[in-house]
């Protein structure tokens, strides 16, 4: 059995996490400091966003050093007694590799600039102009106008899907492929026990570079979202040839015991599960519920197709670092966090290994970031669309700034309720804090349980019932009470998102809405 089977995960924005030196950003030394909190909740796998040395363009995820530490965040040494603290814990710790593009302050591509004729200028993709002397297709960034910027030295264009500070690199090059090698060898020799793979299913182009399909007329004024959808990215995305990609990392030295999860953005689920196994990938995340409107029905008709394209479930999140918290997106305020917790009930008794986003255990919802406190790129373009209100620092307790930091927090935000903070909810047995705790010992204390097949039984539009072995979990999304049949036998209550001092039950149960229970088979 694969050492993440009934394991619960946990994304760690690292600056926003908990900043030691009082900079503002939050630091190695100061996630170390925090990895009791993590313990005691009861995760299993640390994930931590990128750390490398890096322009923070995209804070980050333009990449510079692919084999260092940020000074902001520490060094070598600081991620070493990290991952040495986590292991003392039993967490395991999986890191953010961002192989699509690199920091156009990489060395690599400052080599390509200077000098066409180099080696590393093959490390991306440059192409001639088109006949007009425009881009070479229409391919768009995702943070808005054209995915080509021209070098004006050479007068080729160089492709990037997000930010011109993050020019894709060519994976059809083998060099390429041949540095990714000893990058992951030397995370795997320092500790990594996994990779989450950014933009996993974009590493890979079409090699004729042909023009993307529109499917529909752009809206005056699109913002970067809107643009981007408008495009059928038949090219761009989602080529076969990355698979090759994940099946050689499968086969590194010591990547075998590895757990390698890709952020397969993704909507075709049987295009997503493609990428398992065979594919290379031992998981994926799920993202089928996210940046949509709030439909009970056909949540729980997602979840469940998802699950049933995938015998061993996916990386299941309705949270992270790109998205706006869950609570907010599925309502607001008692029903949105009564809402996010049942589906995570649910999402939490399928095969595959959850994860939660820093501050989701607190049932946060977004913050509020006015905008000339904007700091994403994408927010800049269209505040709306912006990260940051899902982006700021974690609430340890009712100090300023949250007992993040003791200088200014490198994003401003309003002040969070102190009821908000790990400090009062850890003191308080009846905050979700608790509740969340109890749910993932609850997965964990019935795992051996839930082995076998995934039935989805019958029930009522917007509500699911679903037997794992001896498990049977419910979850109504639904806003009315609904009646549930239950197999024949008799089942005892095992958890429940409302608290319910219940009994056990052989037949009809009540289940009021936005809310699940977890029963086992007596």
């Amino acid at each position: 059995m694969k050492w993440w089977t009934d394991a619960v995960g946990y994304e760690v924005y690292i600056r926003s996490f908990a900043d030691s030196n009082g900079d503002g950003i939050g630091d190695f030394a100061g996630l170390t400091s925090r990895l009791d909190h993590l313990a005691w909740l009861g995760i299993d796998v640390v994930w931590v966003t990128p750390f490398y040395p890096s322009p923070q363009a995209d804070f980050g995820y333009d990449v510079s050093d692919y084999t260092g530490v940020d000074p902001a965040y520490g060094n070598l040494g600081d991620f070493d007694r990290f991952v040495g603290r986590a292991h003392e814990l039993g967490l395991r710790v999986m890191i953010d590799i961002v192989p699509n593009h690199t920091s156009s302050d990489h060395p690599w591509f400052r080599q390509a600039l200077a000098d066409p004729s180099s080696p590393q200028r093959q490390y991306y993709i440059f192409r001639p102009p088109a006949p007009d002397g425009g881009p070479p297709n229409n391919w768009l960034s995702h943070f808005g106008g054209p995915a080509w910027t021209r070098d004006e030295a050479s007068g080729e264009y160089y492709c990037h899907l997000f930010l011109p500070d993050q020019p894709d690199l060519d994976w059809a090059n083998p060099a390429v492929r041949t540095e990714f090698d000893a990058i992951l060898g030397f995370w795997l020799e320092r500790g990594a026990d996994g990779f989450r793979i950014d933009v996993a299913h974009a590493l890979s182009k079409h090699p004729d570079l042909p023009d993307n399909p529109q499917n529909r007329p752009l809206p005056p004024d699109p913002t970067p979202g809107q643009a981007f959808a408008a495009f059928d990215h038949a090219h761009d995305l989602g080529q076969e040839a990355s698979n090759d990609i994940y099946r050689r990392w499968k086969s590194l030295p010591g990547a075998e015991s590895a757990v390698l999860v890709g952020e397969v953005y993704i909507q075709d689920v049987e295009k997503s599960a493609s990428y398992m196994g065979v594919g290379g990938l031992d998981l994926c995340l799920f993202f089928g519920l996210n940046r949509r409107p709030w439909d009970a029905t056909a949540f729980v008709d997602e979840i469940r197709e998802w699950s049933e394209a995938s015998p061993d479930g996916f990386a299941w999140t309705i949270a992270s670092h790109d998205e706006n918290r869950p609570p907010t997106r599925f309502g607001g305020g008692d029903l949105g966090r009564a809402r996010a917790l049942a589906i995570w009930t649910l999402l939490g008794s399928l095969p595959g290994l959850p994860f939660l986003y820093q501050g989701e255990e607190l049932a946060l919802e977004d913050a509020h970031v006015s905008p000339e406190h904007v700091q994403d790129p994408v927010g800049h373009e269209a505040y709306a669309e912006g990260r940051d209100p899902c982006r700021t620092p974690m609430p340890w307790d009712a100090t300023a700034h949250g007992g993040f930091t003791t200088g200014e927090p490198w994003l401003t935000s309003a002040p969070r309720r102190p009821e908000e903070t790990v400090e009062a909810q850890r003191r308080d047995p009846g905050s979700h804090l608790h509740l969340f705790q109890d749910l993932i010992a609850t997965r964990k204390r019935l795992a051996d349980r839930r082995r076998g097949v995934v039935e989805w039984l019958p029930a009522p539009p917007g509500v699911a019932l679903l037997l794992t072995g001896s498990v049977l979990t419910m979850a109504n999304l639904d806003d009315r009470p609904v009646t549930v049949q239950l197999p024949a036998g008799d089942w005892q209550p095992e958890f429940d998102t409302r608290r319910g001092d219940l009994p056990d039950v052989r037949s009809n149960v009540q289940l009021p809405p936005a809310s699940a229970r977890v029963y086992t088979a007596v």
